[in-house]
């Protein structure tokens, strides 16, 4: 242990130095004496080592499998292409390792299932890193929500359109997990889920594909089917787009028998965001908080870790996630990924 790292500290190790990490754990890390970045693995040895200079981070491990088995690790930051999350999740759990993996957390739901059970039998903590979900902002929309501020729920809908994906990115590839389903649209599915507290169905779905079987865009019709005698069944809908011809776009729209909610940017707040309610009481237009929701989402992760409460994006959520997912390829009649 180093004179600067403190007691009880929780020590990741990065595998690989994606473009996402610094802003999904190096940045928030700096500022959080729980958290200590131990080292990182990288397929190129330089880039890793340019990699920790530049961030700090303590040592370079000679690649992914040294990461996961180092003993001064305790948890593992998987920001891979979505085809090696699962087996290196897989390889971190059974060393005992807590795992903060991105989206999509696998290519399907029977993967994401394995890896639930795995983080079971060796009791870590599985997260799958839909950062959002920690910001009070989404708290916000789901407190309004629960107060009738738009009466009763009818529709919803999630869009989430990137139109600057280079051509050759692994997101235009299907053999690495590619699509705008599993890249964009896994966050409005996600979306709708965690606001209504309900599992939907799939009515229809439609894709246009640009690289074979790799969905450019994918709409989705779905529905929340009552749960309960009285309870109102919802519409919903997604759309998802690495068109190059689309508006960049992240919106979140709630429409009741009351009124309606909107929330623009629901997927990182401190890039700038608005919730805005219309009901009979007149206009409300807040910004909530300007923290970056990768700081409440590793918070959340090292409470987890400690025995909160706090994981609100587990295997389990995975799973109907994946699941959904899963069903939205099938209706559009494309192939599921990792098949």
């Amino acid at each position: 242990m180093t004179p600067e790292q403190p007691s009880g500290a929780l020590r990741f190790g990065m595998l690989g130095c994606a473009r996402i990490t610094p802003a999904a754990l190096v940045y928030p890390a700096e500022s959080m004496n729980e958290v200590v970045l131990a080292c990182v693995g990288a397929r190129d040895p330089v880039r890793a080592r340019a990699f920790a200079a530049e961030h700090r981070i303590e040592r370079v491990a000679e690649d992914y499998r040294a990461v996961v088995e180092d003993p001064e690790v305790d948890a593992v930051y998987i920001p891979l292409p979505i085809t090696l999350h699962r087996p290196w999740a897989l390889a971190a759990l059974a060393a005992g390792k807590h795992v903060l993996c991105e989206k999509a957390l696998t290519c399907n739901a029977a993967e994401a299932r394995q890896l639930a059970e795995a983080a079971t039998r060796a009791d870590r903590v599985l997260m799958e890193a839909f950062h959002y979900r920690y910001h009070p902002l989404f708290e916000r929309v789901r407190t309004l929500l629960g107060q009738g501020a738009i009466g009763t729920l009818r529709r919803i809908e999630g869009r989430f359109c990137v139109p600057h994906i280079p051509e050759g990115d692994i997101r235009m590839d299907f053999a690495t997990g590619g699509g705008a389903l599993m890249d964009l649209g896994c966050y409005p599915v996600h979306w709708l889920r965690h606001a209504t507290g309900r599992e939907p169905v799939v009515r229809a779905a439609r894709a246009r594909t640009g690289p074979e079987q790799v969905d450019m865009v994918l709409d989705g019709a779905l529905v929340f089917p009552a749960r309960e005698a009285g309870e109102a069944t919802i519409e919903g809908a997604i759309h998802c787009s690495m068109d190059p011809g689309d508006e960049l776009e992240a919106r979140l729209t709630l429409e009741g028998d009351g009124g309606m909610l909107t929330v623009i940017n629901p997927l990182a707040p401190q890039a700038g965001h608005e919730l805005r309610l219309d009901n009979a009481q007149g206009e409300l237009r807040e910004q909530i908080d300007r923290t970056p929701s990768y700081r409440y989402q590793l918070e959340a992760f090292v409470a987890a870790v400690r025995g909160a409460p706090t994981n609100l994006t587990d295997g389990e959520d995975a799973v109907r996630n994946m699941t959904l997912i899963d069903a939205l390829y099938e209706a559009a009649g494309l192939r599921l990924r990792g098949t």
